[in-house]
């Protein structure tokens, strides 16, 4: 059996009749930029999470430097975040002339771990900005209580995590601000790049609308510095009907998930599955796990019929263009540990119960079990 690492048609076919339609209407209509469904997809997507505003915007990484330039970040300050993530995290920081300041994560969920942030606050510091990793929520009452002691903003990057459950609440609703992506393969994904912008501040809210066009206040008025960060009309459309299927995804996912970690749980040192926290969920962005000898695992599995990838093979302060802060190997000893062993299986909402005993099956047999 050869088993798809992602598949989003049978989603789109599931969906075809009503995204067609949406699509269709904005074609007729044409207001392909901050068409009538744009507002539409952020009333929804507010009512969604529960917060005050959404914004829908260009990518998940607008929405965190609309996020970070609304807030004030730039030159001189720094902004503490996680070693372990996709490289864009970083990336928003340096962007707006701010340095990153990478604390270590915690060995359960991957996530910032709360007992390193405040060793690296210093005077510089303005904002702790925690990735919320392959779905599952960090530690964000901790995280905001301390930020309030220090007098710091968090900024929750929820790029795999939107929606995902935290004591009550859910995922891009945890901090004053937080952002998300709809890259197509994220647990609510657009066709093409997209992201959004939450927040119950009404006034931070209006700071970033104008920034998301060039900063500006009313046509041809440009108060301040901005981007072009809109939201195209048909992706928005696209989003409206998706979300309408999001929560029986995610249920999905969590089904999947849960087979997953019936079937390796057992594989102990051998295959480390996820571990949940009891007082949050997740939406599953991907099923990561841990082994030995990661390579030779992969093309086990490749040869069976089960792809896999790898997020994320290198730290963000491994990377070249981040040498210039003079930053040693061994500084993140728990994230350097799990970077060396962390694979990825298949993981999408659609897969049949054959596919995903067919996953199982597969790493018991190469790791033995």
């Amino acid at each position: 059996m050869q088993v798809p690492f992602l598949d989003l048609k049978p989603q789109y076919k599931a969906l075809e009749g009503a995204i067609n339609a949406r699509i269709q209407t904005v074609l007729n209509h044409g207001q392909f930029i901050l068409g009538p469904e744009m507002l539409e997809a952020e009333r929804d997507l507010a009512a969604y999470i529960g917060t005050k505003h959404c914004l829908a915007v260009s990518s998940g990484t607008d929405a965190s430097i609309i996020a970070l330039m609304a807030l004030g970040v730039g030159p001189g300050d720094e902004v503490i975040t996680t070693p372990f993530s996709f490289f864009a995290t970083a990336e928003v920081i340096s962007l707006v002339g701010a340095k990153p300041v990478f604390v270590d994560i915690e060995d359960t969920a991957y996530n910032l771990d709360v007992a390193k942030i405040e060793a690296a606050i210093t005077p510089r510091t303005k904002v702790i900005m925690p990735v919320s990793l392959y779905g599952q929520p960090a530690d964000y009452d901790e995280i905001n209580a301390l930020a309030e002691r220090h007098g710091l903003v968090v900024i929750e990057d929820a790029a795999q995590s939107f929606g995902a459950p935290y004591k009550g609440k859910k995922s891009c609703a945890l901090t004053r601000v937080g952002t998300t992506s709809f890259f197509p393969a994220k647990p609510l994904g657009c066709y093409g790049d997209g992201g959004a912008i939450f927040t119950n501040d009404s006034e931070l809210n209006k700071k970033m609308e104008m920034i998301r066009v060039h900063g500006q206040a009313s046509r041809y008025n440009h108060v301040m510095m901005g981007v072009n960060g809109r939201l195209d009309t048909i992706q928005c459309a696209v989003l409206i009907e998706k979300l309408k299927r999001f929560d029986w995804e995610i249920a999905q996912r969590n089904r999947i998930a849960t087979a997953y970690n019936e079937g390796m749980g057992s594989l102990g040192h051998r295959c480390v599955v996820p571990r949940m926290r009891a007082d949050r969920g997740s939406v599953w962005a991907q099923y990561t796990v841990l082994v030995d000898n990661r390579d030779q695992f992969a093309a086990d599995l490749k040869a069976r019929g089960v792809p896999t990838s790898i997020h994320y093979p290198s730290l963000l302060p491994h990377q070249p263009v981040y040498r210039e802060l003079g930053l040693s190997a061994g500084s993140w000893p728990v994230a350097e540990r799990v970077s060396a062993r962390c694979i990825s299986l298949p993981m999408w909402p659609d897969m049949t119960d054959e596919q995903v005993a067919h996953v199982v099956k597969s790493v018991r047999e190469v790791l033995g079990a």
